[in-house]
């Protein structure tokens, strides 16, 4: 009797080895776990490669009777292409719900035909700092309103509050402590003395080359002699924007003069010379174009314009493309290894500037690593090259730092959608950081003793920023589960506490950094960048200070710390310390009179209860002289840069796979709708 043919002509196929079978080239049974696997007493590890199977299935099928019953070998074939065509149908409308977020929910008629899960079962990868929907705010009703980047440390400030007041309504403090366009059409500088211009050049090279490369150091000194003995260079507007960018930024790293805070900002008439340069932008631009416009970006900081700031650096990226610095250049069309190493460093400068200012404002950024193909800056082996350049080892640390501040930007605060989990693209930025500081040549560490150069500790200012961009999030996160968890009375998962303790150990090294600065007065009294790292820290702290089973309630004196010294800052005409003052302000008032509401501990309520009467904007206790001495740091001995990364919580992390990651208590981080706060998504952990 023959043999009866398997129905759809294909004979059965072998099952596939397990990893341990296919690794030792024997045959496998196919169970799970196999035959050999049971003997060898590790059937657990027993694994299969999930492999993608495919039916081919026909567009026409045979029109015979027996083919509608759906018990035939061919109905078995017609019901998987109906499940294959419902499948396919689900994916696209999932793909078009993602592409449109605020697509409103189907008709029920319209779900009728095909069956669609509902919402909730697929999980969210943003950040659950960010909301569906931008985030706006308006100066007035006659202007229009503006975009306020999830990043910036005011923005977040402003979670804070509405966490405090549990209403989603709490307003953003908007931002009026810049300098206005009216005062930068109040005249002109003219050329200073030639002694006053080499002391005004001198100071900015001392505070900028060893942090940045924005000029070649000997050139730019030997040009400013040629511009005085001859005085029809000055007819150049390259030359001219170049030098007053200079001393705009000589005269303000230098003034040591007590300012009212409506006076002008030291060095504003110099800028508005400068910048009257820059609007007509040359065809065949130049270098010094470039660094002409580096420098006024910086300064911009100086009056708290970081839009114009934002859009000078945009401006100077443009022009580096057209130049083609995100290129190597071949040795035969620039023979000078110095000029080619200028082109290098400049651009790398373009490129830190670019990432930096988009951290701190939260807009996108202006391009992508993919498009860059320059080398890293090397050591110039040049006769004086050494007069030109500046620490080749640290200009490279602040690229790569810088680098991870744009993954920061694209893995944690932008709204397109993500392959990875949240807690894997943490664990991957968490991984980057900890390579950076594992990395440091010993001459950029902070020292064990004495005082570390400012440079140094300016680029450990900005990694601990890092950390707090990266993690923040997490803190926040917890906050929210202490009020849900009060009811419940759960525990807080040790992901969370890992994080939030990272977070909260970089905000703590940054005040001690600031505070010494201060304390040593060498803190730059119109620097926006400190004032920055002040306030972002504090706020950390602050959220330490309400979660007993992370921080303590001695982080909320930090607190009255940066307000203090923001204070001093705003007085002596710092407009961005104004600005962060301001903000601390209202959150020192949503934490006084929410300390009951939110749950928080018995020190750090009796802490806001001591502190009470220290109301802030009253000026019989803040217009009073603060005397550096009496600051000091928060008790915490031994802080280093790199300690979050050595606690084993944190190396536990950092070891898991992605499977482990994803499966870290998927089902307790879930924000409760009532909370009213529109910046979380339903899901918070799961892929």
């Amino acid at each position: 009797m023959p043999v009866q043919k398997n129905p759809l002509g294909r004979n059965r196929k072998k099952p596939v080895a397990c990893h341990r079978c296919h690794t030792h080239k024997v045959k496998c049974s196919g169970d799970q776990p196999c035959t050999r696997c049971r003997q060898a007493g590790c059937g657990d590890e027993c694994q299969y490669t999930l492999r993608d199977r495919k039916l081919k299935v026909n567009e026409r099928y045979p029109t015979l009777p027996y083919l509608a019953h759906w018990s035939s070998p061919w109905g078995s074939i017609l019901r998987s292409h109906s499940y294959i065509n419902q499948i396919l149908s689900e994916n696209s409308q999932l793909k078009e719900q993602l592409r449109n977020p605020y697509t409103p929910n189907p008709s029920p008629a319209s779900t009728s035909d095909t069956a669609v899960l509902p919402p909730e079962s697929y999980p969210s990868l943003q950040n659950p700092l960010l909301g569906e929907r931008a985030w706006f705010y308006p100066y007035d009703s006659s202007a229009p309103p503006i975009y306020m980047g999830e990043a910036a440390c005011t923005a977040f400030a402003t979670r804070l509050r509405q966490f405090l007041t549990q209403d989603p309504n709490t307003a953003h403090v908007a931002r009026t402590q810049y300098t206005p366009e009216s005062s930068l059409l109040e005249g002109e500088a003219q050329w200073p003395g030639l002694a006053q211009a080499r002391l005004l050049v001198k100071i900015a090279f001392n505070q900028l080359s060893r942090v940045y490369h924005l000029f070649l150091r000997k050139s730019t000194l030997e040009q400013l002699e040629n511009v005085y003995r001859l005085p029809s260079l000055r007819d150049d507007p390259a030359l001219t924007c170049k030098f007053f960018s200079l001393f705009a930024l000589g005269e303000v790293y230098s003034s040591r003069s007590i300012s009212s805070p409506g006076s002008r900002v030291p060095g504003t008439r110099y800028y508005v010379r400068a910048m009257g340069l820059i609007p007509i932008l040359p065809e065949r631009p130049g270098m010094i174009h470039l660094e002409s416009l580096l420098l006024l970006s910086l300064y911009s900081y100086f009056l708290n314009r970081r839009h114009s700031a934002y859009m000078l650096i945009g401006s100077a990226m443009r022009l580096g493309l057209i130049l083609g610095l995100n290129h190597n250049i071949p040795t035969r069309q620039c023979t000078d290894p110095i000029e080619r190493e200028h082109r290098v460093r400049l651009w790398w400068a373009i490129y830190i500037f670019d990432r930096m200012y988009t951290s701190k404002i939260g807009f996108p950024l202006q391009i992508r690593d993919d498009d860059i193909h320059v080398d890293l800056p090397t050591d110039v082996t040049a006769p004086g090259a050494e007069e030109q350049f500046s620490d080749t080892a640290y200009l490279v640390c602040s690229i790569r730092l810088a680098r991870i501040i744009g993954q920061i930007i694209e893995k944690i605060y932008s709204r397109r959608p993500h392959q990875e989990s949240f807690l894997q693209r943490e664990q991957q930025l968490l991984l980057a950081l900890q390579d950076w500081v594992q990395s440091l040549p010993a001459h950029t560490k902070l020292p064990v003793e004495g005082s570390p150069p400012k440079h140094v500790v300016s680029l450990h200012l900005q990694f601990n920023q890092c950390v707090i961009l990266a993690t923040r999030p997490i803190l926040l996160h917890a906050l929210f589960q202490q009020r849900a968890q009060r009811e419940n009375h759960e525990d807080t998962p040790q992901a969370v506490i890992t994080l939030s303790e990272a977070c909260i150990h970089a905000a703590r090294h940054s005040h001690v950094l600031i505070i010494e600065e201060w304390v040593n007065g060498s803190l730059p009294m119109y620097g926006y960048f400190y004032a920055q790292y002040l306030f972002a820290s504090a706020i950390i702290l602050v959220m330490s200070g309400l979660l007993p089973s992370i921080g303590t309630a001695a982080d909320l004196e930090s607190l009255e710390t940066a307000i203090e010294i923001l204070h001093r800052m705003r007085d002596h005409g710092n407009l961005a310390a104004a600005e962060f003052y301001e903000n601390l302000k209202r959150v020192k008032q949503c934490l006084r009179s929410c300390s009951g509401s939110i749950g928080m501990h018995h020190d750090a309520r009796r802490f806001t209860q001591e502190k009470s009467h220290h109301v802030v904007g009253d000026a019989t206790h803040l217009d009073q002289a603060l005397d550096p001495s009496s600051i000091t740091p928060i008790p915490v001995p031994g802080l280093t840069t790199e300690m979050a990364f050595l606690e084993p919580t944190m190396q536990d992390f950092l070891g898991r796979t992605d499977n482990e990651i994803d499966f870290v208590h998927p089902d307790v981080f879930l924000i409760e709708e009532s909370t009213g706060i529109d910046a979380w998504p339903t899901t918070f952990w799961t892929s």
